[in-house]
């Protein structure tokens, strides 16, 4: 038995609903076990945290699922990307792997040493990557089972100014960032995106962020797994790099309540 808080949830919604709100990055939480292989000290660690954190993102989510008239569900990471990142592939397919960001982060947002010289990411992959990546694998399959569809919709932030880390980082920053996939992304869903975020501003495709969050058993195969990535710039709703929400968060909510509610069949 042990009391320690889960690394992740699943929160149920409608039966009906083939919504899944993802929220992989909003936490800050780091296991004191985990924290003692970071290289960064205590005030540092806090820093890092600020600038890698999608913070209050959870809290968006949860009140657009309050919002909707079909309750969508949520998978929400409740321990830091600075444990494992979910979203990363966990082998050489990662990109973010030449920065020290692959699923298991070795540098931080500065390129600075996050973990020591030849840390094995093995352990960390197998306690908190691989148990997520099946328990979303198993969300993704129930909706599908229960509606014949499955529409996820990652909810991420990023910062007005690129960090270091961006491999992409020069272009443009809209208010709300649109990540696509040509397989999982189809027209309809991206339109009524475009639609539900207008009061907050300019919308993008895939800059600086692009792509989307598919489990893999269902990448490239299922049409009616579909996905859409959702990046809100941080200064149109929180205090950078990691302070408090302000009133933007509200409109944010309604405009993805609003999405959840568009989506296509």
């Amino acid at each position: 038995m042990t009391d320690a808080p889960p690394a992740f949830e699943l929160l149920p919604g409608a039966p009906g609903s083939p919504v899944i709100l993802h929220v992989p990055h909003s936490s800050r939480r780091i296991p004191a076990d985990v924290r003692a292989g970071l290289a960064l000290t205590d005030a540092a660690l806090e820093r890092e945290l600020d600038h890698m954190t999608d913070a209050h993102t959870a809290e968006i989510a949860e009140r657009a699922a309050g919002l909707a008239a079909l309750t969508p569900w949520r998978f929400v990471n409740r321990t830091s990307r600075l444990v494992v990142d979910p979203e990363r592939f966990p082998d050489e397919r990662e990109e973010m792997a030449a920065v020290g960001m692959g699923a298991v982060y070795t540098r931080t947002s500065h390129r600075e040493v996050l973990r020591a010289a030849g840390t094995d990411p093995g352990p960390l992959v197998e306690r908190y990557f691989r148990p997520y990546a099946r328990a979303m694998t198993e969300a993704v399959a129930d909706r599908l089972a229960a509606t014949g569809r499955a529409v996820v919709i990652d909810v991420h932030s990023y910062p007005t100014e690129p960090l270091p880390y961006e491999l992409h980082g020069e272009g443009p920053r809209p208010a709300v960032c649109l990540g696509t996939d040509p397989f999982h992304t189809p027209p309809g869903l991206l339109a009524a995106a475009r639609a539900a975020f207008e009061p907050c501003g300019e919308t993008g495709l895939d800059s600086p962020f692009g792509g989307t969050y598919v489990p893999l058993d269902f990448y490239g195969r299922r049409h009616e797994v579909r996905a859409l990535m959702v990046e809100i710039r941080r200064d149109t709703y929180m205090t950078e790099p990691g302070g408090p929400a302000g009133p933007g968060l509200p409109r944010l909510a309604r405009s993805l309540a609003a999405l959840v509610d568009a989506v296509p069949a």
